[in-house]
């Protein structure tokens, strides 16, 4: 299969590098490095394409997507506790109507 050939990659994987790649552009990242970064993503979180052999089938990892949660490491535990008691007081005024 040459360089850049997507023929062995499920169609799921094809959409989740497109929606990857979207996210990249609406930041400003030019399309072909958003493409680049959407693929690396798809076959870090699959292992890269899943249609023949004995590797078709195998779940996700999805690795990629729990990176997001590492922005909050950079904050400090009290601005962490004053997020948390904001979000608090607002689901308590939303309930209480």
């Amino acid at each position: 299969m040459p360089q850049g050939d997507k023929s062995a990659y499920t169609d799921k994987q094809k959409r989740k590098a497109a929606h990857i790649a979207d996210g990249y552009e609406e930041r400003g990242v030019p399309e072909k490095e958003a493409e680049a970064r959407a693929w690396a993503a798809v076959n870090k979180d699959s292992g890269g394409g899943n249609l023949s052999g004995s590797g078709r089938g195998k779940p996700d990892t999805h690795v990629s997507s729990h990176d997001g949660g590492k922005q909050a490491a950079g904050r400090s535990a009290a601005a962490k506790s004053a997020a948390a008691k904001k979000g608090w007081e607002t689901r308590r005024k939303k309930a209480n109507g």
